[in-house]
C-alpha cells in the first residue's frame, strides 16, 4: 500500500488558524489535513470542503480550527491489511483514511486513489488467445496488410454479425469513408448523421465534400429519433433534395430505433449505413446490431468493447458493394499483372498481426457483453434512487452492449453540475468524462441544418449538458465500481446536506 507519512506537512495545530490549514491543504499531495491536540493525539481531520462550509457560515480565514464544527476522523490500525482499509472508506463513506498505532496516535494517512490507481473508462481487455495467435502471426512472418489471420477474422465477424461480407480496415472511420465512397454519392448531396456522436462519423461526409445534416436524438434512449428523420425526410422530398444516405449511430452500443429507421428510410428509398462503432455485440430482436442497413461498420479502437488496437470493419450483404469498398482499401489497384490505378482510393486495410488480435478478441465477444451488461446493473441498482439521475434504455425488443455506461443527473446547483463532479471525480482518479458532444455545436460543423426532435425541444443540447460516462471496462473490479458509485453518492450526498 502506498501510504504517506504524517509529519509537519500535512499537520496542523488545534489552534492554528483556517488560514494556515489552508496553505497547508494547497500544498500536500493528499487534500486532507491532520489536527494534532498538545500531546499528539487526533483531534479531528479538515479537508478543503471543511473551510469553504465555514466561510459560507460566517467563519474568517484568522479563526482557529477548534472553531470549526466537531468531527470524528475515521482511523484503522497500522496493521490493518488492504481489504480491511477499503472496506473501512467505504464503510464511513470517505476516500482518506488515518492508520494509527497502538497507542492511537497518527502514523500515516492512506488515499483511495494511492491504494487503487485510477480507474480509467474503457481500457482494452486481452484473453488467453491473443498472445498466441499474434505470436504465430510474427512466427510464421505473416505480418504484412494481407495473411492468414486477416481472412480467418473477416470470416468470424461475418459469421458474428450475420453478413455475407466484413472488410477489415484501418478505423472505424476509414470504414465510414469506404461506405461512402462505395454509393457513389454524388458530390455536395445531403447526407443525415445522428447529432449524438463522435466526429468520426462526420469528418468523412465533409472530406467528400458532402453536406451534412444533423438529425437530433431522442430522449430515453438518446439515439436518432425517427420522429425529426420522418419530418424532414417528407420535407426534402418536397424540396427535391433527398439525402444521399442515412448514418445512423448506435450510441454508447445501444442499437438505435433501427427497424422503424429502415421503415421510414425505405419509404424515400435513401440507404442506411449503420455506424455500429460502440454497439458489437447487441442485438435486436435476436440479430446482431449491424445487420439491417445497407454497409455497417464497427470500430475496433482500443477502448471498444473489443480490440485490435487500432482498427475497424465494413459489412455488407452486397457483394458489388463488397467488392467496391476492398478495391477502394488497397490504393484502388486495378486488375493487372502490373501496378496500375484508375481511381482516387487509399491504404485503409488492416495488417494480419492486427487482425491476429482481433480473432481472439472476437473469441471472448459474449463474455465481454455480458460483463458490461453486469456493470451496467450495479450502477443501475445502486444510482436509480438518487433523484434525478437517469439511464440510458433500451428500445423494446434490444439489447445494447453495454459499452459505455451513461447517465443523465438534472443539476441541481452551480456546484453540483455534471461538469463540476466530473472534476472531482478526477481529482479521486476516476476517469468520468462527458457525454458526446452534439455535432451541430461543434466548429467545423456550423451553418449546416439540425434537425430537433421537435419544433420545441432539442434533447441533444440537453444531453451533453447533463450526461456523464462512467468507467465500464469488462474488465474493471467490483471493488473498483463500488468506489465510484461511492464517490457519486458522497457527492451528491454532501450537497444535499
Amino acid at each position: 500500500m502506498i501510504k504517506q507519512k504524517i509529519n509537519t506537512t500535512n499537520t496542523c495545530q488545534e489552534f492554528d488558524s483556517l488560514r494556515a490549514a489552508l496553505v497547508k491543504l494547497e500544498a500536500s499531495k493528499v487534500k486532507l489535513i491532520v489536527v494534532i491536540g498538545e500531546h499528539g493525539q487526533i483531534v479531528r481531520t479538515v479537508s478543503d470542503g471543511d473551510i469553504r462550509r465555514a466561510l459560507i457560515s460566517g467563519m474568517s480565514l484568522d479563526d482557529s480550527v477548534s472553531k470549526l464544527p466537531t468531527r470524528n476522523p475515521v482511523v484503522c490500525q497500522e496493521d490493518s491489511d488492504e481489504s480491511e482499509v477499503v472496506a473501512a472508506m467505504n464503510n464511513n463513506s470517505v476516500n482518506t483514511i488515518i492508520q494509527v498505532d497502538s497507542k492511537d496516535l497518527p502514523v500515516f494517512l492512506i488515499n483511495k486513489k494511492d491504494l487503487e490507481g485510477s480507474i480509467l473508462l474503457s481500457s482494452p481487455h486481452l484473453g488467453e488467445s491473443e498472445t498466441n495467435y499474434v505470436q504465430d502471426a510474427i512466427d510464421s512472418n505473416w505480418i504484412a496488410p494481407i495473411g492468414p489471420y486477416l481472412n480467418r477474422f473477416e470470416q468470424d465477424l461475418s459469421a458474428i454479425c450475420d453478413r455475407s461480407h466484413a472488410i477489415a480496415v484501418a478505423s472505424g472511420t476509414a470504414g465510414l469513408h469506404l461506405a461512402i465512397r462505395a454509393l457513389m454519392i454524388k458530390q455536395d448531396k445531403r447526407i443525415y448523421v445522428s447529432d449524438l456522436t463522435f466526429i468520426g462519423s462526420v469528418q468523412p461526409i465533409l472530406i467528400e465534400k458532402h453536406e451534412p445534416v444533423f438529425i437530433d436524438c431522442e430522449p430515453g434512449t438518446w439515439n436518432m429519433s425517427t420522429k425529426a428523420l420522418e419530418r424532414q425526410l417528407k420535407l426534402d422530398k418536397d424540396r427535391n433534395r433527398l439525402p444521399g444516405a442515412i448514418i445512423v449511430v448506435h450510441l454508447y452500443g445501444q442499437p438505435a430505433n433501427i427497424l422503424e429507421i429502415c421503415k421510414i428510410a425505405n419509404a424515400y428509398d435513401v440507404p442506411i449505413i449503420e455506424d455500429a462503432a460502440e454497439s458489437l455485440g447487441a442485438t435486436v430482436n435476436g440479430e446482431a446490431s449491424g445487420c439491417h442497413g445497407l454497409i455497417s461498420v464497427y470500430s475496433f479502437n482500443g477502448n471498444k468493447i473489443i480490440t485490435t488496437s487500432s482498427g475497424g470493419a465494413v459489412v455488407t450483404n452486397c457483394p458489388k458493394i463488397a467488392s467496391k469498398i476492398r478495391y477502394l482499401a488497397t490504393q484502388g489497384r486495378d486488375n493487372c499483372l502490373h501496378y496500375q490505378h484508375s481511381s482516387i482510393a487509399y491504404n485503409y486495410r488492416m495488417s494480419n498481426v492486427l487482425a491476429a488480435l482481433g480473432v481472439g478478441q472476437l473469441e471472448v465477444l459474449k463474455d465481454r457483453v455480458k460483463a458490461r451488461r453486469n456493470i451496467f446493473s450495479r450502477y443501475v441498482q445502486s444510482l436509480t434512487r438518487v433523484p434525478g439521475i437517469s439511464f440510458q434504455q433500451e428500445v423494446p425488443d434490444t439489447l445494447g452492449n453495454r459499452w459505455i455506461t451513461a447517465i443523465e443527473i438534472e443539476p441541481r446547483s452551480e456546484n453540483l453540475h455534471p461538469f463540476a463532479i466530473m472534476k472531482i471525480l478526477k481529482s479521486e482518479g476516476i476517469d468520468a468524462r462527458p457525454g458526446w458532444k452534439p455535432m451541430h455545436m461543434q466548429p467545423i460543423c456550423y451553418g449546416y441544418d439540425y434537425i430537433p426532435h421537435d419544433e420545441q425541444t432539442s434533447y441533444s443540447e440537453r444531453h451533453f449538458m447533463r450526461s456523464i460516462c462512467l468507467p465500464s471496462g469488462s474488465n474493471m473490479p467490483s471493488r473498483s465500481q463500488d468506489r465510484v458509485i461511492s464517490a457519486i453518492l458522497q457527492i451528491l450526498t454532501k450537497e444535499t446536506n
